[in-house]
């Protein structure tokens, strides 16, 4: 991303975010979001594509739950979403969205390493290039995570915290996704929340309505993540990156793009904190 001077009489926003850290974030990502943020659709076309896209969802929501037999196409519905992101999503929002598997799978992970009385099996969805997404889906992407809470259980039995030098970073994977911003089709030009617009129906279209319950109402357990990793590492203020809470509030599609990108950025910073958590950890080892 090209660097400007710092105008202090008429400063930007973007020029401040680009050097605010408070939230642990991968500075890849940072980068790349204000790509993003500063994209021209992003800033017009995309709000229109949200008003239509919203009503389209709303309407096939409804209908799906009148049907007397659900159908999925999920071979079709993986086919189509990497397509679309190989011809006309822009690589920066592709890096963006692989990033999103690895960084909730090591998020998941690390509780996991991190229960001794757990039985939960590791999350192993950790797709490098688009292809990829074809086996790693983004119905396993969910199914995984309920399984995981499902079996991590009651939090009452957990020695937590655990003290740092204890902590078990043994699942925790760098995260190397097989994109090269640098090579792109003429096509590439919609932003990633754009893009999310113009696919937010066809999950619902083709997926059952229980899966799709499934997959909007996921994004309610990042307090819950968040949560369990505060107790491991004693420190509360893991929870306050949260934007989507309580599980037991079920949302349906209404406001779905806003928390779909609240539970993206949440990952990201969770996934930072863990990486540089187990990085000083590390370091005073060796030291």
């Amino acid at each position: 991303m090209s660097k400007t001077a710092y105008n202090r009489a008429d400063p930007s926003l973007f020029d401040v975010l680009a050097v605010d850290n408070t939230l642990p974030i991968d500075p890849l990502v940072m980068d790349y979001w204000l790509v993003n943020l500063r994209h021209p659709f992003r800033q017009t076309i995309m709000h229109v594509c949200r008003f239509g896209a919203t009503i389209t969802l709303c309407l096939a929501y409804f209908l799906k739950r009148l049907l007397p037999v659900q159908f999925s196409a999920h071979t079709l519905l993986q086919g189509t979403i990497c397509w679309f992101m190989k011809w006309f999503v822009t690589p920066e929002a592709n890096v963006l969205i692989l990033r999103h598997f690895w960084t909730e799978s090591n998020a998941i992970n690390f509780i996991i390493s991190n229960s001794p009385n757990a039985n939960a099996e590791p999350i192993v969805l950790y797709p490098k290039k688009i292809d990829d997404l074809m086996s790693a889906s983004f119905v396993d992407h969910d199914v995984v995570l309920f399984n995981a809470l499902f079996d991590l259980g009651s939090v009452n039995v957990q020695p937590w915290p655990i003290p740092r030098e204890d902590l078990d970073f043994s699942l925790v994977r760098d995260i190397q996704v097989d994109v090269d911003p640098t090579e792109r089709h003429w096509t590439q030009f919609l932003d990633f929340e754009t893009a999310h617009e113009l696919f937010k129906a066809l999950f619902c279209v083709l997926l059952r309505a229980d899966e799709y319950e499934r997959s909007i109402n996921s994004l309610q357990f990042d307090q819950t993540l968040a949560l369990r990793i505060a107790r491991i590492v004693g420190d509360p203020l893991v929870a306050s990156m949260v934007g989507n809470a309580f599980p037991l509030l079920l949302v349906g599609p209404l406001h779905l793009s806003y928390r779909f990108v609240m539970h993206g950025l949440f990952t990201e910073h969770l996934n930072a904190y863990i990486v540089q958590l187990r990085d000083r950890e590390t370091s005073v080892l060796i030291g």
